[in-house]
């Protein structure tokens, strides 16, 4: 009898001790964003936010509105229902450049140069401007622009460093 109350503490210290040890092997949080839209396609969500990788490019490059190499913006559209709409354009906002209207300014410590967003075909899209129309495919349709630095002109001096920028985009449905 006492043999069996000295095992049944025994394991019932056990059982506490391997609770406490497997109560917290790891935890974390999950969070959910997104929104329902009225809409003929929905944007795949890893390209409604992006990070546009411009590199490091020589300040040599940028001299007398000198250009950088062009970097893909690729906005993924899925489910796309050609019932509802055949078209879409996309606007471009943020912050202009003060020396370079319709180009994206730049944050940081870089200057003489402003980020200008290209439409499907190269030309330059001007901020809060409709971009060309790119038709819509049923199923799942890529839209195609690209960004490259430019410098600000002749008579900018440009000063190298870090720069960042924000540009969000609106898709209209025709």
């Amino acid at each position: 009898m006492k043999m069996n109350k000295i095992m049944l503490a025994a394991a019932m210290t056990l059982a506490t001790v391997s609770m406490a040890h497997a109560a917290n092997q790891g935890s974390g949080t999950v969070n959910f964003k997104g929104s329902i839209v009225d809409a003929p396609c929905s944007i795949d969500p890893g390209t409604d936010d992006q990070t546009v990788k411009l590199g490091d490019v020589a300040s040599a490059q940028l001299k007398n509105g000198g250009k950088s190499t062009p970097q893909d913006i690729l906005i993924s559209l899925v489910g796309c229902d050609v019932q509802t709409a055949k078209n879409v354009t996309t606007t471009f906002t943020g912050a202009e450049s003060e020396s370079a209207p319709g180009l994206l300014a730049m944050r940081g410590t870089a200057r003489g140069a402003s980020i200008a967003i290209n439409d499907i075909d190269g030309s330059l899209l001007p901020l809060n401007k409709a971009s060309k129309t790119q038709k819509i495919e049923d199923g799942d349709t890529i839209l195609r622009f690209s960004a490259h630095l430019q410098g600000d002109g002749a008579s900018a001096a440009i000063t190298p460093g870090g720069f960042t920028s924000v540009a969000d985009f609106t898709l209209s449905y025709q």
